[in-house]
């Protein structure tokens, strides 16, 4: 029997600070050449064998051989110049220092296929592997060649189903798009956004995600959350083309946010990836606070289609608050079930 409610996080893990700096996000490597790929694979076991021990149902590589959960997978491709940056406003809310697309893109090799045969050769559970979504990584970017959002995201689109079908290949159950810019790009998304994730999972069989959030719990996000008044609803605004897309789950933040959780209503149907735990605070939740988000969420999700998440990456989180969240998330799934049994 299918388990009820199975637990999950929606990415990145805490690293070692043997592998890089703790806390921080795109924290330089303190490896280097093969020192740096086994560190990354002890790295890679750390992770799984922390999710494993908190009682995670669907675990993941935690993100372990990656820096960022975007430009890792863009360093892999042809067609960007690392060395040629520019300043860029991300997501409409703050400056960065990209790369530039210099020329066509295209994917010479696999990017995280092999890490993902080492972490299917490690464990019998379930897993779920990450990639960028189309839009965020067109976000992430300067567009010195295509000139277009839209051309760009239709050959990322194209180089990541690559991806995922053989991710898929090498044993991944479940493959994630991350599209945080979905929460902030709407006309956009719906003009296209959605139509080039539809192409990133064409053919695939495993089940596929969209997660979408406010964000890591860092300044320039949780300031921005201090804009958006007392009810979050920019969801309402893709969720019904979402609704009637191709994608099978949606994972979104929820506890400790301001999202109306009677907006699950508009994507009735589809799995829920319901997040649960926050990355903004380094307060661990108590179970009963787990569960109290679950509870509210079962009224708009089935419960066979309800999946506990955590709201975003905890990246840039200490190990100890880490696998503590995970700790009560596993416990606050777990009342919620004993309830729905009884």
């Amino acid at each position: 029997m299918k388990k009820l409610l199975p637990t999950s996080t929606a990415g990145s893990l805490p690293k070692p600070s043997w592998l890089a700096e703790p806390e921080k996000l795109w924290s330089p490597w303190k490896l280097q050449n093969t020192e740096l790929a086994d560190g990354k694979r002890d790295a890679l076991r750390v992770a799984l064998q922390e999710q494993s021990q908190s009682g995670i149902d669907i675990v993941s590589d935690g993100e372990q051989t990656r820096q960022h959960f975007v430009t890792t997978f863009i360093e892999h491709l042809d067609g960007v110049d690392f060395e040629k940056r520019e300043t860029v406003k991300i997501r409409d809310r703050y400056d960065a220092s990209v790369p530039t697309v210099v020329g066509p893109v295209s994917r010479p090799n696999s990017v995280f296929v092999e890490d993902a045969k080492f972490l299917r050769s490690q464990t019998d559970q379930p897993i779920k592997w990450a990639l960028p979504g189309p839009m965020t990584m067109v976000d992430t970017l300067f567009d010195a060649h295509y000139k277009s959002r839209q051309k760009l995201a239709w050959e990322f689109a194209g180089i990541l189903n690559q991806e995922a079908k053989e991710l898929e290949a090498a044993g991944v159950d479940i493959i994630q798009f991350d599209e945080p810019a979905f929460n902030v790009f709407f006309d956009e998304v719906n003009e296209w956004g959605i139509a080039c994730l539809e192409r990133a999972i064409d053919g695939l069989n495993c089940e596929t995600v969209v997660h979408i959030c406010y964000g890591y719990g860092i300044k320039a996000n949780t300031d921005w959350k201090k804009t958006l008044g007392s009810e979050w609803r920019q969801y309402q605004e893709v969720f019904p083309k979402l609704q009637q897309s191709n994608i099978d789950m949606i994972s979104l933040e929820c506890h400790n946010s301001h999202v109306p959780m009677e907006l699950l209503e508009l994507i009735r149907g589809k799995k829920v990836m319901v997040g649960a735990i926050d990355v903004a605070t380094n307060i661990i939740e108590t179970p009963e606070e787990v569960a109290a988000t679950l509870r509210h969420a079962l009224k708009y999700v089935d419960a066979d289609k309800l999946y506990p998440c955590t709201n975003c990456g905890m990246a840039p989180l200490s190990r100890e608050v880490a696998r503590g969240k995970l700790n009560a998330l596993k416990a606050g799934a777990e009342i919620v079930r004993r309830e729905l049994a009884a």
